[in-house]
């Protein structure tokens, strides 16, 4: 059936992190076997510490040999495997990094092409004659504000030297009519005449009576 309608789904590739476990699997079965090897070359060496020389002993000893031979081809193999799975993480490592400065690089065009779009709708002369617009209301109202803080002055004939010496005058006579006790002339009540036994100009002016005259 599979010549007629195609042949079934391939199996995916294994991948890097595949092959890594792989070989992390691999190495956790050296470590086994050496530290199984370990053992057995500690009782050999337990033995022949209670053996003469003769030959068992030297017969335990071609023993030991072989499992030292042993344990350093798996020692040999457990280091080739770690300097693959080193090779296989730093290209790993690598594709991952390719990959994110691809995400990087696809973000990017897409909001330059997004900044482009937006610049399109700007237009820079109206963005400029608002700006100058806005700088002369800028300085027109800075006028306004100036005129409608000015002072005004002055006349220019009043001489301000003079008024500073007529203070000063009134000040001293102020300090001296304090000594003395007195109101100072300028805070004096200005004092009417007395008008008492002044002829009042609205009635008429009485004649003295004569002697030897009718009334």
């Amino acid at each position: 059936m599979q010549r007629f309608f195609g042949t079934a789904n391939a199996k995916p590739k294994p991948g890097l992190q595949d092959a890594i476990a792989s070989t992390d699997s691999r190495i956790e079965s050296l470590d086994i076997k050496i530290k199984k090897l370990d053992g057995e070359l500690a009782q050999y060496k337990e033995q022949m510490n209670r053996m003469r020389e003769g030959p068992s002993k030297n017969s335990l000893k071609q023993r030991a040999i072989r499992v030292l031979k042993q344990r350093k081809i798996y020692e040999q193999q457990r280091e080739q495997l770690n300097s693959q799975v080193f090779n296989m993480e730093s290209a790993a490592m690598t594709t991952e990094n390719l990959r994110n400065t691809m995400t990087t690089y696809k973000a990017m065009q897409t909001a330059n092409t997004a900044m482009k779009s937006e610049y399109k709708k700007i237009n820079i002369d109206k963005i400029e004659n608002m700006q100058d617009e806005m700088e002369d209301l800028m300085d027109r109202a800075n006028l306004v504000q100036e005129a409608m803080s000015r002072t005004y002055e002055t006349p220019d004939d009043i001489d301000e030297d003079e008024l500073e010496m007529e203070l000063a005058n009134l000040e001293a006579e102020s300090a001296l009519e304090a000594e003395l006790g007195a109101e100072p002339v300028y805070l004096e009540e200005e004092k009417l005449p007395d008008l008492e036994g002044l002829p009042d100009p609205r009635q008429p002016e009485k004649v003295p009576e004569q002697p030897g005259m009718l009334s």
